[in-house]
Parts: C-alpha cells; sequence; structure tokens
C-alpha cells in the first residue's frame, strides 16, 4: 500500500493522537502543554499553536472522533469523515511551503490546531477510502492492547501496534505457552 506522503504523515499523527488516549496498557498521555509540545515535535503542523491548555483541551476533544474510524468499516467511515471535514469548513487546496512538495491544506491558515488536526486526518481517511484500503485500519490484536494503527506492509499481514512492544510480549507468552505444553 502506497499511499503519498501527506497521507501517511496524516494518519500516523492520528494514530500517535488517538493512543494518547488512555487504553488497556497506557494512561492518557496528551494531558499539559509540555505532551502537546512533544507530540508536535513528532508530528508537526502548521497551523497556529499556542501551546496552553485551553489548546490542549481543543486537542483532546477531537481524540473520540478520530478513534471512531477504527470501530467501523469503510462504509461507516464515510459519514465520520464527511462530518469532520464539514465541521472543519475544510475546502482543499495546493500549497508548498517549508521544503515539502505540493500537498494539500483544506483549512485556512488560522484554523484552531485541533481543526486542522481533525481535517488533515479526515483527508488522509479519504484516500484510504478512495483506495479501498480500509481493511488496514486496525486495532491491535494483543490479548491486553486496544491502541490502533495503519497496516503499512506489503501484504497487509501486521497484527500488533508498535505503542506497546505487543508483537514481542504476544511471541514471548506464545513461547512460553508452547513450551509449558511440551514439557508438561
Amino acid at each position: 500500500m502506497v499511499f503519498i506522503h501527506d497521507t501517511k504523515q496524516a494518519l500516523t499523527a492520528a494514530v500517535a493522537l488517538v493512543n494518547t488516549l488512555p487504553g488497556q496498557l497506557r494512561a492518557d498521555t496528551l494531558r499539559t502543554p509540555e505532551d502537546l509540545d512533544a507530540y508536535l515535535v513528532i508530528n508537526p503542523y502548521s497551523a497556529v499553536t499556542r501551546r496552553d491548555q485551553a489548546q490542549v483541551d481543543a486537542v483532546r476533544g477531537i481524540r473520540p472522533r478520530l478513534r471512531a474510524l477504527w470501530d467501523v468499516d469503510r462504509v461507516g467511515a464515510v459519514p465520520l469523515v464527511n462530518g469532520m471535514l464539514h465541521d472543519g469548513r475544510a475546502l482543499p487546496r495546493l500549497t508548498i511551503h517549508d521544503g515539502y512538495d505540493w500537498h494539500i491544506h483544506a483549512t485556512d491558515d488560522d484554523a484552531p490546531l485541533a481543526t486542522r488536526i481533525m481535517v488533515e486526518a479526515a483527508m488522509a481517511f479519504v484516500d484510504v477510502i478512495r483506495a479501498d484500503e480500509y481493511d488496514r485500519v486496525r486495532i491491535c490484536t494483543a490479548d491486553d492492547c486496544d491502541a490502533v494503527y495503519v497496516d503499512y506492509s506489503k501484504n497487509g499481514s501486521k497484527r500488533y501496534c508498535d505503542t506497546g512492544n505487543c508483537g514481542n510480549r504476544m511471541n514471548v507468552i506464545a513461547y512460553r505457552q508452547r513450551k509449558a505444553r511440551g514439557s508438561a
């Protein structure tokens, strides 16, 4: 599965943001302006950033809407994505800046950070839906994890997230179970 740079970047940022929600293996990791700064270092946006608690709260507020995209299928994602685009007043346009080649911005340059994140994620999901690759939008299959990810593997066989070392942990559990059955 090959997506253009800005689509993959927005999907990666959406995954990272959704995975700041508290879950089975993790606490809420987006509570302070410092937490938002850490997120933005890895997932930069060209939006206006105030880095205050109000902005943190606004970004926290879109997480459940983004998380809902992992709880539906391709058809179920369409009204969610359309709602995000509508609420963000998306008006796509081509732009080039900061060393990035031509890509799409779909919000005003002065749009709030939370709106920019939500709309860019929605635009990325438009590409996923149009490419008929929604089956790669997944929730970790580890017994004790509910983190989300997008499977970019060539054959679409990824089963675990990269958040909690789940693949290694589940392989160790399976190995120990096989060993216990063999020696019992």
